[in-house]
């Protein structure tokens, strides 16, 4: 028994770095989509997610700061200063200049190019069964790949994928708030053809979502010149269909669990105020 389990922890160690940074990059969206589009009327959701970041982007510490090295080489110290010296005047600009209501600030902006670009990493886990595959032919036991790996596997694809449900929600709860509900569709839509493509340049290219920044070149290149083949374009779209029916299904789980919960929540609060009432 104890072989077992010791056999299990080793299997499911494995997975733990990569995992918390795939975990990481998914979320990542999700804390932007609360602060671009929707704040979440559940502070439980908004401290888990807090939590789920730091707690995914710890075992990954090191992995960013040598990556962040990396990029500081790779591009040059005069661009990372220009880099930061622009974000300070769009701060600054943020702050003295658009402060008008309703207008969405250059900084706004930035945010939802940042959504847009780390928003595949969430249904981006999706693929990561692949991994699964390969420590099943590794020859783990029966009961650690059932007990062990596979309920491993189901939250981890639970929780990214789970972040892009919500994060796509969150925009469209602004286009509501907009009046723009004519378009949400369509903007769903949109985003899961981009994230079948952002997935497709990051599983078979091995692009990340910072070559937008360090590697401009090839992956304009790429997407101009490689994606246009036959194989490309099923691979996309065989995943813009699973991810559209797979957002679909959790969006309406989501939707039917949070009416129950603040049903029961304001039945909750009201009945205090019945019960003084008939009293």
């Amino acid at each position: 028994m104890m072989g077992l389990i010791l056999e299990a922890l080793e299997a499911m160690g494995q997975n733990v770095r990569w995992m918390s940074w795939n975990l990481f990059l998914s979320l990542v969206p999700l804390a932007l989509s609360f602060w671009l589009f929707r704040k979440p009327r559940s502070r439980w959701l908004l401290w888990a997610t807090a939590f789920l970041l730091g707690a995914t982007f710890l075992p990954s510490t090191r992995h960013v700061l040598a990556y962040l090295k990396h990029i500081v080489q790779d591009v040059g110290k005069t661009y990372v200063l220009g880099a930061i010296a622009i974000t300070l005047a769009l701060m600054a600009v943020d702050i003295w200049v658009l402060r008008q209501r309703g207008v969405r600030s250059l900084r706004w902006w930035g945010g939802f190019f940042w959504f847009i670009a780390f928003l595949p990493n969430a249904p981006y886990v999706l693929t990561d069964i692949i991994h699964l595959i390969e420590q099943i032919k590794e020859g783990n036991s029966v009961w650690t790949v059932t007990l062990a790996l596979i309920p491993q596997y189901l939250a981890f694809m639970l929780i990214g994928f789970g972040a892009y449900v919500l994060s796509v929600m969150n925009l469209g709860y602004y286009l509501k708030q907009q009046s723009w509900s004519k378009f949400i569709l369509a903007t769903e839509i949109t985003i899961h053809a981009l994230s079948a493509i952002g997935i497709y340049l990051g599983r078979f290219i091995r692009f990340n979502s910072w070559d937008i920044l360090t590697n401009p070149d090839a992956l304009v290149n790429t997407v101009m010149n490689d994606l246009i083949g036959k194989r490309p374009v099923l691979v996309m779209a065989v995943t813009f269909l699973v991810i559209a029916g797979l957002y679909w299904v959790m969006k309406q789980v989501i939707l039917g669990v949070s009416q129950r919960f603040y049903r029961s929540q304001s039945q909750s609060e009201l009945s205090p105020e019945s019960a003084s009432s008939s009293s």
